[in-house]
């Protein structure tokens, strides 16, 4: 069978039933279909696009493995002339999106899929499930980069992600906002992600003296020194780093910092900090931990704290405040005719579409403009071709690439609020246009 993630059966039963249906009525014209976010969460000022690379490697490999298809004939819901169908089934379709890393808005489509109806339906739930979660927390990761602009940040996140795949995805997705790396050392390996490391308590307790465990793991690992200092008393563990520094440098080693992880994070830092100075260890700097995120990270800054870095896990992996977008994956098109969901609160705005970005004299973004693909539009069009006829199109974009585009980018956000995003009059006339049919 397929590795789980990469599955042909990890979709909806329903995308099957489809195409069961669309299979026995003959139906295999080319859809349109497009993703898209309909609003903001609550504090959020803009969302990022996050996920494609995922995407794309699971449409390059989708296709159902011989013990699948022999599970869903048991199943006894689908024809055998289906399920022989679905033997040599690929995608060979279209995929246009926004570069990951790409500030977007509600109501703009940021990916969309062009490739006959089954191929573009079957993928429906595994893509929403790739970019809703890396985007959901990329966009909550670069909120902490704006609070501690300068600080070292790293993804301490793994063991309160829910899974294994929900765990990597963050860390890449952290990563991507502008983080400085994860502690989840697989990430370093797939991603190439920088891995950081201090140490537990339980390392500190299992040593009949605290001392005793700062000098070992020192010995053990003197290119990377960070010592926990909170297991009994922060302070009088500051003291005895503060002590214990120039014996280690006279090995040839130096302490590169101290972690708090619990109380009061400001008041100890301070306090640690004055410790430290008084014994000439300026150059030890402070990591602090512990249930931080974006508002956390302002409090501890706005009271002047000194802390140098923070390793924020809980909050940010699992976006915590706002967990999931409302994101969605519409028909737009079916055999060249643009179709529209009119329902109550979800009604979408038919065809294919692009979207452009215009920008203030001074660079800034001013407003984006939503049109049917084939309108001309001023700005720059933020949807681009990454795979036709199912081949990727032109080189991967790094992860590196798309962290350097989150960060060209924020210091052009809009300087009012809420952004403007204008729907063109032809797309207006269009959607009116398909309300007056009957169906």
């Amino acid at each position: 069978m397929n590795g789980s993630s990469g599955s042909a059966l990890l979709t909806d039963l329903y995308q099957l039933t489809m195409l069961q249906a669309y299979f026995d009525e003959g139906m295999t014209d080319t859809a349109v279909f497009e993703c898209f976010v309909r609003a903001l969460p609550p504090g959020r000022d803009f969302l990022i696009a996050a996920g494609l690379e995922q995407v794309l490697e699971y449409v390059e490999g989708l296709h159902f493995a011989p013990d699948e298809l022999d599970w869903l004939a048991a199943q006894r819901r689908f024809s055998p002339a289906f399920l022989d169908f679905l033997k040599d089934f690929r995608f060979d379709g279209d995929i246009h999106a926004m570069l990951e890393g790409t500030l977007f808005y509600p109501n703009e489509p940021f990916l969309r899929v062009t490739a006959p109806i089954a191929q573009a339906q079957l993928i429906e739930s595994r893509l929403i499930n790739l970019l809703h979660f890396q985007t959901s927390v990329a966009s909550k990761a670069v909120r902490c980069v704006q609070a501690a602009p300068g600080k070292l940040l790293v993804d301490f996140g793994l063991r309160r992600a829910h899974g294994a795949e929900a765990g990597l995805l963050a860390a890449r997705a952290c990563y991507l906002a502008g983080y400085d790396g994860t502690a989840t050392v697989l990430a370093g390996l797939r991603f190439g992600i920088p891995v950081f490391g201090t140490m537990a308590h339980s390392y500190v307790e299992a040593h009949a003296n605290e001392v005793d465990a700062f000098r070992q793991f020192a010995l053990s690992q003197p290119g990377n020194v960070v010592l926990l200092i909170d297991t009994y008393d922060t302070e009088a563990a500051a003291r005895k780093v503060a002590a214990l520094a120039p014996q280690l440098a006279r090995q040839g080693i130096r302490i590169k910092s101290v972690r708090l992880d619990s109380g009061d994070l400001a008041a100890h830092a301070r306090a640690v900090r004055a410790i430290l100075d008084a014994a000439g260890q300026q150059g030890i700097g402070i990591f602090c931990s512990g249930n931080l995120d974006e508002d956390e990270l302002q409090k501890l800054l706005a009271a002047d704290a000194p802390i140098d870095g923070f390793g924020v896990g809980t909050r940010v992996d699992t976006s915590c405040d706002s967990p999931y977008l409302d994101c969605v994956y519409k028909l737009q098109e079916y055999a060249g005719t643009p179709r529209r969901k009119r329902s109550t609160g979800k009604a979408t705005w038919p065809g294919r579409k692009q979207v452009y970005r215009c920008y203030t004299a001074d660079g800034h973004f001013d407003h984006d403009v939503v049109a049917l693909q084939d309108e001309p539009s001023a700005g720059t069009p933020l949807l681009q071709c990454c795979m036709r006829q199912g081949r990727r199109v032109g080189a991967a974009v790094t992860l590196a690439d798309s962290r350097r585009l989150v960060a060209e980018q924020l210091p052009r956000l809009p300087v009012s609020l809420p952004y403007r995003v204008e729907i063109t009059p032809s797309l207006q006339d269009l959607a009116e246009q398909l309300d007056r049919q009957e169906h």
